[in-house]
C-alpha cells in the first residue's frame, strides 16, 4: 500500500492539549441532569464516609470488647456496624443506577450533536475523511466519554471525601502515628505523575490506531468482493496484520505502564503499613506501655485498615485520571469535528427559496477538488427551463462535476452558478437541493421496505405515488413478484437485488420526489437493453416539462435531448444537437465514429482521433 493511502488511513496524533478547558467543556454536557448528579454525588459521600468507619469500628471492637473480654453492648455493636454497611450498600446501588442514566443521557445527545453536524458537512469532508475514522467519533469515543461521567468525575469527588475522611480519623485517634503512617505519600505522588505522563502518551497512540484499523476495516469489507475477484485476499491480509500490529502494539506500550504502577503503589502501601507496624513495634521495645505511647493493639488494627483504605482510593483516582485521559483524548477529537466549520450552508437572509423554474446558467466558472488542480476551466452556458440537456466526454472531463456544483457539494472557486437567475449560494440550501432529482450510476438502497427507499422517509410521498412511480418506469412488474411486494424488506445496500432492479428503483424514487431538475448520471448504464427499452418512454414523458442533465457514455441514449455539451479536460469545447454536432466533424463527431463506425469504413473516421478519447471512455 501507497503512503498516500497510509495516511488516508492514519489519525493525527492530538499532540499537547489543554486538559482544563475540555474538562470544562465536558461538564456542560451535565448542566441538562445537573439534578440527578448532584443526588449521585451526595449519594457517593454518604457512601464512602460510611466506608472510612470500617477501621474505627474494627479500633472499638478490638479496644472495647475483644482485648477486655467485654460482652455487654456487644449485640447493639453488632446491629450498629451491620446498619452502617447495610446504608452503604443501598446509597452504591442508588448512585450506581444515578450515575448510569446520567451517562447514557450524556452520550445519547453527544452522538445526535455529532451525527447532526455530520449530516450537514460538505460532501468535501468525506472526501478527505475515511468512513471508518469517523465512525470512530461515534462509537469508541463517545464511549470512552461514557466512561468519564459514569466512573469519572463523581468517583473523583468521592474518593477525594474518602481521603480526608482517613486522614481525619487518623489524625483523631493519633496524630503521631497518622504522621508516619502519611510518610509515603510523596512517593505515591511521584508515581502518579510519571504514570500520568506517559499513560497520557499511551492513550493517544491507541485512539489513533483504533481509528486507523476502523477506516481500514470499512473500506475493505465493502469492497470485499472487488478483492476476492482480484485475489488480492493475501496482500489485504498481510497489511491488516499490519495495522492490527501497530494497534495491539500500542495497547501493549499502555498496558506496560499498568503493570509498573499499580505494583508500585502497592509496593509503597505496604512500605507505610511496615514503617506503622514498626513505630508501634519501637514504642514497646522502648519499654512504652500501651497507655504511655498512647497506642493500644486497637488502634494499630485501624492504622493498618486506614493505610490500606487510603492507598487504594489514591491508586482509584490514578486509574480515574486515565479515565480522564481516555476521554480527553476521544473529546478532542470529537470537538475537532464539532468546531469544523460548514463552508456549505444556507445564507442567513436566503434570497430564494420554494420551488425552482428551472432555468440554469454558468458564468465563467472555475473548480479545483484540490488548489490549483482545475477541473473545470471558464465553463459558461445557459439552459433554459425544461430543456434536455446531455452532457458527454471522456473519463474525467468535467460532466458529473457540472452536476456536483449545481446541487452545491462543492463552491466554486471563480464564477457563479445561476438557478433561476439567483446565485445558488443565495438559495436556501434544503430548498436548492429539493429542486434535484438524481439517478446515478452506483444506486445506494437503505435496509428497509422498497416503498421506503423510494419515498426515503418523506411522509408527504403516498403509497399511490410510490406505486405510480414504480409503475412509470416498470419497476412494479419484478415488485409485484416479490414476497411482499413494496413492503420487503432490503438489506444493507440492497443486497438480494439485481443491479437493474436497483436502477429502477432508483427511478422510481427520482418520479416520486417529482423534482424541477432531473439528473441522470449514467443512469441506465447498468440496465439491460430490454429494460432500457420498457423505461425509455417513460423517462422521456419524465424529462417532459423538466429540466433534465443527462450524463452518459453512450449516445444512443442522448441523441433525442434538445442540445448536446461536449467537455474536454474541464473546458466546454462544443454545443448543439446530434446533428448539428456530427457536421461540425468536431469532437463530438469523433466520439461518435469511435462507437458507431463501420469498421469497413474508408480510413477517414478515426484520422485525427483525439489521442485521449478512447473507445468506452466518453
Amino acid at each position: 500500500m501507497s503512503d498516500e493511502v497510509t495516511r488516508y488511513h492514519e489519525e493525527d496524533a492530538i499532540g499537547k492539549t489543554y486538559d482544563l478547558r475540555i474538562v470544562k467543556r465536558l461538564l456542560r454536557y451535565l448542566v441538562p441532569y445537573w439534578h440527578l448528579a448532584a443526588i449521585a454525588l451526595f449519594l457517593t459521600v454518604l457512601t464512602n464516609a460510611l466506608i472510612s468507619t470500617q477501621p474505627f469500628f474494627t479500633k472499638v471492637a478490638v479496644d472495647s470488647f475483644i482485648v477486655p473480654k467485654n460482652l455487654e453492648g456487644l449485640w447493639l455493636f453488632a446491629f450498629a456496624f451491620f446498619g452502617v454497611f447495610l446504608f452503604r450498600f443501598i446509597f452504591s446501588y442508588l448512585q450506581e443506577v444515578l450515575l448510569n442514566k446520567v451517562g447514557q443521557r450524556v452520550m445519547y445527545d453527544l452522538r445526535s450533536e455529532i451525527y447532526e453536524k455530520l449530516q450537514h458537512q460538505e460532501v468535501a469532508y468525506f472526501d478527505r475523511y475515511p468512513v471508518g475514522r469517523i465512525m470512530t467519533r461515534l462509537t469508541s469515543d463517545v464511549d470512552a466519554l461514557n466512561e468519564l461521567f459514569t466512573s469519572g468525575v463523581i468517583d473523583v469527588l468521592g474518593d477525594l471525601v474518602i481521603i480526608i475522611a482517613i486522614i481525619a480519623w487518623m489524625f483523631a485517634l493519633d496524630w503521631q502515628l497518622a504522621i508516619v503512617s502519611l510518610v509515603t505519600v510523596p512517593l505515591l505522588f511521584l508515581a502518579t505523575n510519571w504514570f500520568r505522563k506517559r499513560a497520557r502518551i499511551g492513550f493517544d497512540k491507541v485512539r489513533t490506531r483504533n481509528a486507523r484499523l476502523n477506516a481500514f476495516l470499512q473500506e475493505y469489507l465493502s469492497g470485499a468482493q472487488t478483492v476476492q475477484l482480484m485475489n488480492a485476499e493475501d496482500r489485504a491480509k498481510k497489511r491488516f496484520g499490519e495495522i492490527n500490529d501497530d494497534y495491539r502494539q500500542a495497547n501493549i506500550e499502555t498496558i506496560y505502564y499498568y503493570s509498573i504502577f499499580y505494583p508500585m503503589v502497592d509496593f509503597i502501601g505496604a512500605v507505610g503499613i511496615a514503617v506503622v507496624i514498626f513505630f508501634f513495634g519501637y514504642q514497646y521495645l522502648a519499654g512504652l506501655s500501651a497507655a504511655e505511647a498512647g497506642i493500644t493493639v486497637g488502634i494499630l488494627a485501624a492504622f493498618i485498615q486506614y493505610s490500606l483504605q487510603l492507598f487504594q482510593p489514591i491508586r482509584d483516582l490514578s486509574d480515574k485520571f486515565n479515565v480522564l485521559q481516555a476521554a480527553i483524548v476521544a473529546s478532542h477529537r470529537i470537538f475537532i469535528l464539532l468546531d469544523l466549520d460548514i463552508e456549505i450552508k444556507s445564507p442567513e437572509q436566503p434570497k430564494r427559496t420554494g420551488k425552482a423554474i428551472g432555468e440554469i446558467e454558468f458564468r465563467n466558472v472555475w473548480f479545483a477538488y484540490k488548489e490549483n488542480e482545475w477541473v473545470m476551466k471558464d465553463v459558461s452556458f445557459k439552459i433554459s427551463a425544461g430543456e434536455n440537456i446531455a452532457l458527454v466526454g471522456h473519463t474525467g472531463s468535467g460532466k458529473t462535476t457540472v452536476t456536483n456544483l449545481l446541487m452545491r457539494f462543492y463552491d466554486v472557486q471563480k464564477g457563479r452558478i445561476l438557478l433561476d437567475g439567483v446565485d445558488i449560494r443565495e438559495w436556501d440550501l434544503g430548498d436548492l437541493r429539493s429542486n434535484f432529482a438524481v439517478v446515478l450510476q452506483d444506486v445506494f438502497l437503505f435496509s428497509g421496505k422498497i416503498s421506503d427507499n423510494i419515498r426515503l422517509g418523506n411522509k408527504e410521498i403516498s403509497d399511490e405515488r410510490v406505486e405510480w412511480a414504480a409503475g412509470e418506469v416498470r419497476a412494479d412488474e419484478f415488485i409485484q413478484k416479490l414476497d411482499g411486494k413494496y413492503d420487503l424488506e432490503v438489506r444493507e445496500r440492497g443486497a438480494g437485488l439485481s443491479v437493474g432492479q436497483k436502477q429502477l428503483i432508483s427511478f422510481a424514487r427520482a418520479l416520486a420526489f417529482d423534482p424541477k431538475i432531473l439528473i441522470l448520471d449514467e443512469a441506465t448504464s447498468s440496465i439491460d437493453t430490454e429494460t432500457e427499452e420498457l423505461i425509455q418512454n417513460a423517462v422521456e414523458r419524465v424529462m417532459t416539462d423538466r429540466t433534465s442533465l443527462v450524463v452518459a457514455h453512450r449516445l444512443s441514449t442522448i441523441q433525442k435531448c434538445d442540445r448536446i455539451f461536449v467537455f474536454h479536460h474541464g473546458e466546454l469545447r462544443e454545443m448543439g444537437t446530434h446533428n448539428e454536432l456530427l457536421a461540425e466533424r468536431g469532437l463530438y463527431w469523433r466520439l461518435y465514429m469511435l462507437q458507431y463506425a463501420d469498421r469497413s469504413e474508408p480510413n477517414g473516421a478515426a484520422t485525427g482521433t483525439d489521442e485521449h478519447l478512447l473507445p468506452g471512455t466518453i
